[in-house]
């Protein structure tokens, strides 16, 4: 992190702000449905990831988008040591 950039931390995620994941473009050539999972796993914690799922499946997202190696997103992070409840948040 930058020595300018402040670090925040227990930030308010309001549904608003949640919604507004569900309408961001996919990252260069990605899936959409894969690429609007990646970038909420990696912004939310688990919590603010859970609603995500909720109203992601609730538009028609499917968790098990795959990027364009063919990996799903818990495929992808299986190895990241906090990854496992959001694995199961996925798989739920």
């Amino acid at each position: 992190m930058r020595p300018d950039k402040a670090k925040v931390v227990d930030e308010i995620w309001d549904d608003a702000r949640i919604e507004s994941f569900l309408s961001k473009g996919p990252m260069g050539d990605e899936p959409a449905d894969f690429s609007m999972l990646l970038h909420a796993y990696r912004s939310m914690r688990l919590d603010d990831f859970e609603r995500f799922i909720v109203k992601f499946r609730a538009q028609g997202g499917q968790t098990q988008a795959k990027d364009k190696q063919g990996r799903t997103l818990a495929q992808v992070i299986a190895g990241h040591s906090k990854a496992a409840p959001f694995i199961a948040v996925l798989e739920g």
